[in-house]
C-alpha cells in the first residue's frame, strides 16, 4: 500500500519525470521538435520572397517580349488609342497566351494604349511610369488598379532605339500566394516525417539508456557516483580499473601508494606505466589465479582480478610487506629456537663433560676444554669483525654462522673478502644477504660435506656478493624463473607463501642500479652474484700529517727516556 501524501500537500499529478528514460526522451523531442519547427520557419520566411522575385521576374520577362515586337512601336506612332486597335490587339494576345493578369502598353505622356479593361484605355496610368520612360527596366510589388501585383516595366524602343513608350505586365499577388501556401502541405509533411524519424530514433536511444543505467534517476546515478569515490578513496586496499584496451580507467590512493604511481597514471596504457614485469602480467590478467602474488618497488602484493561485462577488469591490491617481513622473521626466529635449543642440549653435554672432568681431578684437561670451546665461537666471531666492518652485517653473518652449524652447514667467508664500514643502505644489503644466506643453508642441509660459502668485496663504491651452496645447484633452464614471484622448490613456511626471497633480493639490486645472475659452481651447487653499484659511500678524506719540529720531537724522546 502506498502511503498517503503528507498533510497539507495533495499529489504531485504534474512534474518533471525522475526515471532517465523520461527525461532523455521528453529532453530528445523537444530538441527534435525545436529544430523542426526552426527549420520548417527558415524554410518559408525567405520562400514567399522568392517566389515574389519569381513572379517579378517573370512578368520583366513578358514586358521585354512583348516590348521587342517591332509592330508596337510602330503602331504607338501611326494609331489612337482606342479598344479595337492594333496596340489592344497585340496586348491582348500576349496576355492571354502567357496568363498575366494585364498587359499595359503607355505612351511617353504615361497614356493607356492596351488595359483588360477597354474602357480605361486613353487614361494616364496610376503608377509613375518616370523610371522606365527614361530607359530603366522596373520590378516591383505595387498596387494599382487590378489590385496588388507583380510588376515588371520594361521601356518601349523605336527602330532607331528611342524611348517611344513602355510596357507594364502584372501578375496577381494572389496567384503568388496561391504557390506560397500550395507548398506549405508538403514541406509541413517532409518536417512530419523528419519529427517522426526524430521521435524514433530519441525513442531507441532512450531504451538504449535505460538499459545501460538500469532505469535509475540521474539524481541516483550522481549519488552512486559520489559514493563510489568516497569508497574508493577511503578504503584500505589499492583498486586499479582497467578497460578492455588495457588502459587504466582509475587509480584510488592506496592503489598510487602501492604501485608508486601519480594521478596521472589514469588513461595511459597499463604497459607503459609499469614497464612489464609480474606485476604488469597479473594486473593485465595474462597471469590467472588467486591471490597472485608480486613485488612492486620493494613492496610484496597479493592481487585479485575480475573481469567486468565490457572486456576491462577490476583489480584489487593488498599490501603484505609487512606481513611478509613477520613471516619471515617468525621462521628465523623458529630456527634461532631450534639451534639455541639444541645448543642447550650441546651446552649442558659440555657442562656435563666439564664437571666430570673436575670430579676426576683433571683440572689441567677442564682447562683446555673451556679454552677450546671458547676460542672456537671467538675466533668465527672476530674472523668476521675484521673482514666486514659493518656491524649490522657481520652480527647478521655470526648469527647465520650458529644456525646453519646447527643444521649441520659449514660457513665460512670466501678468501679475499673485505667490506668497509661505508655501505649506504646497511638494511637493503642485510635483506640481500639474508635471503641468500636462508636459501643456500637450505640447499645445502643434508648435502654431502655441507657448506655455504660467502664472499663479500668491494670495487670502488661498488659492493660484489656472492654466495655458494654445496646443494644440488639450479637447472639452467630455471636460471630465469627462479626470480619469478612465487616460484619455490620448497614447501610451505608458517606465515603460508613462498617464492619472494628472490624476486626481493632482484628488486633490491635493480633498485640501485645492480642486478643479480645464478650459474653453476664447481663441483655442484649454486652460486648467486649480486652486484650493487654505488652501494658504498665515498671514503672520507685523510688529512696531511703536520709536520713535527725539532723540539717536539726532543720533548718525544726525553719523555719517552723518562717513561722507561
Amino acid at each position: 500500500m502506498n502511503a498517503p501524501p503528507p498533510s497539507g500537500r495533495g499529489p504531485r499529478r504534474f512534474g518533471w519525470p525522475q526515471r532517465v528514460f523520461s527525461q532523455v526522451l521528453l529532453m530528445q523531442l523537444a530538441v527534435v521538435t525545436g529544430v523542426t519547427v526552426l527549420v520548417t520557419g527558415l524554410f518559408l520566411a525567405p520562400l514567399g520572397d522568392r517566389l515574389d522575385e519569381e513572379a517579378m521576374l517573370r512578368a520583366l520577362a513578358i514586358a521585354r517580349s512583348t516590348a521587342a515586337q517591332p509592330g508596337i512601336a510602330e503602331d504607338l506612332r501611326t494609331t489612337e488609342p482606342s479598344a479595337p486597335g492594333p496596340v489592344q490587339s497585340a496586348a491582348e494576345r500576349v496576355r492571354r497566351a502567357t496568363g498575366a493578369e494585364y498587359v499595359v502598353v503607355m505612351d511617353r505622356r504615361g497614356v493607356r494604349w492596351s488595359h483588360p479593361e477597354a474602357d480605361r484605355i486613353g487614361d494616364v496610368v496610376s503608377t509613375d511610369p518616370g523610371d522606365v520612360l527614361r530607359g530603366e527596366d522596373v520590378m516591383e510589388i505595387d498596387s494599382g488598379t487590378l489590385g496588388r501585383s507583380a510588376r515588371g516595366k520594361a521601356p518601349l524602343r523605336d527602330a532607331s532605339g528611342e524611348v517611344v513608350g513602355a510596357v507594364s505586365v502584372g501578375i496577381a499577388y494572389d496567384s503568388v500566394r496561391a504557390r506560397l501556401l500550395g507548398a506549405i502541405p508538403g514541406l509541413l509533411a517532409y518536417a512530419g516525417g523528419a519529427l517522426a524519424v526524430g521521435a524514433l530514433a530519441a525513442y531507441l536511444i532512450s531504451r538504449r539508456l535505460q538499459r545501460q543505467t538500469h532505469d535509475l534517476a540521474f539524481s541516483d546515478i550522481s549519488a552512486l557516483l559520489t559514493e563510489r569515490e568516497a569508497m574508493l578513496h577511503s578504503i584500505r586496499e589499492g583498486v586499479v580499473a582497467l578497460d578492455g584496451t588495457g588502459r587504466i580507467r582509475l587509480l584510488n590512493d592506496e592503489a598510487q601508494r602501492l604501485l608508486g604511481l601519480g594521478p596521472e597514471a589514469a588513461g595511459r596504457p597499463l604497459e607503459a606505466v609499469l614497464d612489464g614485469g609480474r606485476t604488469a602480467d597479473v594486473l593485465a590478467g595474462r597471469v590467472v589465479g588467486e591471490d597472485l602474488l608480486a613485488v612492486q618497488g620493494g613492496r610484496v602484493l597479493l592481487a585479485n582480478r575480475m573481469e567486468t561485462d565490457d572486456g576491462g577488469a577490476v583489480v584489487t591490491l593488498r599490501d603484505r610487506t609487512e606481513l611478509e617481513h613477520l613471516g619471515r622473521e617468525l621462521d628465523s626466529t623458529t630456527g634461532l629456537i631450534d639451534a639455541l635449543r639444541a645448543q642447550d642440549h650441546e651446552h649442558a653435554n659440555r657442562l656435563h663433560t666439564l664437571l666430570g672432568l673436575l670430579e676426576l681431578g683433571m683440572h689441567e684437561e677442564a682447562t683446555e676444554f673451556v679454552t677450546e670451546v671458547v676460542g672456537v665461537h671467538r675466533a668465527t666471531a672476530e674472523q668476521v669483525t675484521e673482514k666486514v666492518r659493518d656491524p649490522l652485517l657481520a652480527a647478521l653473518l655470526v648469527g647465520k654462522a650458529t644456525v646453519a652449524a646447527e643444521r649441520g652447514v659449514a660457513l665460512r667467508l670466501a678468501p679475499g673478502t673485505l667490506l668497509p664500514d661505508r655501505v649506504v643502505d646497511p638494511r637493503g644489503l642485510v635483506t640481500v644477504v639474508g635471503n641468500l644466506v636462508d636459501n643456500a643453508t637450505d640447499a645445502a642441509a643434508g648435502s654431502a660435506d655441507a657448506r655455504i660459502e660467502v664472499g663479500l668485496r668491494a670495487e670502488g663504491r661498488t659492493v660484489v656478493l656472492r654466495v655458494r651452496d654445496s646443494g644440488p645447484g639450479v637447472a639452467p633452464e630455471r636460471y630465469a624463473s627462479i626470480f619469478t614471484e612465487g616460484w619455490s622448490t620448497k614447501g610451505l613456511p608458517a606465515h603460508g607463501k613462498r617464492g619472494l626471497g628472490l624476486p626481493l633480493v632482484r628488486r633490491l639490486a635493480e633498485r640501485q642500479g645492480g642486478g643479480v645472475t645464478v650459474a653453476g659452481a664447481d663441483g655442484g651447487g649454486a652460486v648467486f652474484t649480486v652486484v650493487l653499484p654505488e652501494a658504498l659511500a665515498a671514503p672520507e678524506p685523510v688529512p696531511d700529517p703536520e709536520p713535527v719540529s725539532d723540539t717536539a720531537t726532543t720533548i718525544a724522546t726525553v719523555t719517552t727516556g723518562e717513561s722507561r
